[in-house]
This record gives structure tokens, sequence and C-alpha cells, in this order.
């Protein structure tokens, strides 16, 4: 799933190629992604782009007073060109769910929205404002927000009972991180995943928002002015520890390893973060005395 540094990578790319074009045409070809029915995806064609931006996980595409919002999901992603075919898409046709045309004064540009995978979950909006939308009016602040500080993230960990790991992928909370770069972020703050949010003491609260902007700040560096078909395999390619399962921590040389659950898995460096100790897979814990 993308998360903060490759959305907001995606919404420069986007923006400095689609701003002060002409939309000139929306094809939706899996309605289930649409989520929205006012104002009419119709409205949009002919009007010029103004601008696009990133809301947590979501990218806007502004175009004529009208925001085009979509939320790439687990398995969504976009394809963009400079050659466009202009060939008019069957409903379910594919991995593309919707394809936008452009008209530019250098000739057509086309970007497809895709889904890969049988659960669909890339959602598609066309709101008057951002606001409008539901997960973009829930979002907690955004870590490069300039109010959050290592005061502001005190605050929101204080008397929390969740664990870290939830509280920095849930978008409620905080903005733009998920499963990846939470895993990255706790490493490098030498955090176990399971530690209660609102236990931790104020050299431990530093650390992390230390190590929040260092994760971050360091992907959105690497992932800007990238292509997005180049977005995903530079995500992987600098992770210490997510997706790492059974290689050796680059930090302490012990061995990566992972606590599974029903529909998503977590990894983590024991030495590094919990002392040594493994932490049980979730799968199979409750069978354990």
């Amino acid at each position: 799933m993308p998360e903060l540094p490759e959305v907001a990578a995606l919404a420069d790319f986007l923006d400095a190629r689609l701003r002060g074009t002409v939309l000139a045409k929306v094809q939706i070809v899996s309605f289930a992604v649409l989520k929205t029915a006012d104002p009419p995806l119709s409205e949009l064609e002919g009007r010029t782009v103004t601008g696009v931006s990133r809301h947590g996980k979501f990218v806007d595409l502004e175009a004529g007073g009208l925001h085009f919002v979509f939320h790439l999901a687990r398995a969504g992603w976009v394809r963009f060109t400079e050659t466009p075919t202009g060939t008019l898409l069957k409903m379910g046709s594919g991995h593309i769910a919707v394809r936008l045309s452009f008209s530019s004064g250098t000739g057509p540009l086309g970007l497809d929205l895709t889904e890969a995978g049988t659960k669909k979950s890339l959602a598609v909006y066309l709101v008057r404002d951002p606001s409008d939308v539901p997960g973009v009016a829930a979002l907690g602040p955004d870590p490069f927000s300039p109010g959050f500080d290592v005061d502001a993230l005190a605050v929101i960990l204080a008397g929390s009972s969740q664990q870290i790991k939830g509280v920095l992928r849930s978008q409620a909370i905080m903005a733009g991180i998920g499963n990846a770069y939470s895993d990255e972020i706790l490493h490098a703050a030498k955090m176990s995943p399971f530690a209660v949010a609102g236990s931790l003491d104020r050299p431990a609260v530093q650390r992390l928002y230390d190590s929040i902007h260092e994760i971050l700040g360091t992907a959105v560096a690497e992932a800007r002015g990238k292509p997005p078909s180049e977005l995903k395999d530079a995500k992987r390619s600098h992770m210490r520890v997510h997706g790492r399962t059974g290689e050796a921590c680059p930090v302490c040389g012990d061995t990566v390893r992972e606590v599974s659950f029903a529909d998503t898995s977590l990894q983590y460096c024991p030495t590094c973060q919990t002392k040594g100790k493994i932490l049980a897979d979730r799968r199979t814990s409750r069978f354990l005395k």
C-alpha cells in the first residue's frame, strides 16, 4: 500500500504534469470504486486542472473548483502516459478501474487508476470540498504539518491504552503512516510494536518523534522526482525490517522476525526493539499456554 512518501511523490509528479491541462474525458470502468453521485463525474469534463495535492494517503486532483479525490488502498496504483491510445474501455476490463484523459498544449495525456487482486478497495470521490470525503475529514494531524511537534505527539500518546504500532497506523490519530513505515519507524526508535502508547516516557516520545521525521523525511526525499512506475520498488529497496523476515538486521545483525495477524503482518528486530524477546505470532499465540 502506498503511504505518505509515495503519495507525496505521486501528487508532486501529477501536479507538475497535469496542472494547466484540461480534463477531456472520465471513464469509470468499475462503478464499485466510485463512492459519490453528486456532483456527477461528467461535471469534470472540460475543466482545467488547477493542482494536485495530498491529504494523508488521499490524492486530490482539483479541476475548476471540483476535487477528484482517490485512495489507492492496498492494491491500487496509477499508470501515467504521454501517449494515450484514446481507446474506449468496456466495464470490468482488466485491472483498470478509472481512466482520465487530458488535453494539453503539447498533446494528449492519460492517467489510469488500476487495482490488482480480488479484494477491491480503491476508492474515488468527486466532491466540492475535500472535507466532504469522510476519510479526509477524519484524518489526524500530518507528521509534516507545522503544528506537529514533540509536544503534540506527547498529547496524542498520553493516556492511550493502544499499542504503539496501532497508533502509528491509525489515520484518525496521525495521517499518512501505514504498515510498512510504522515498522521502520519503530525499528529506528528501538521500540517494541506492542509497547503501550500511554506508557512511553518523555525520552521515548522524543525518540519516536525523531524517528518519524527521520524515516519519513528520508523516504520523501528518495521518492521525490521518481515516476509512478519506480515508486514501489524504491520503497521496498530502502526498508530495513519491513518485508525482511529471516534476513539480518542491518543495525545489529540479529534475524528479523515477524508477527502475523489475520490479514497483515509486522516485522521487527528482537535485539534492537524487544531486548531479545521473540514476540508471539498472533495466529497461533491463542493456542499457546
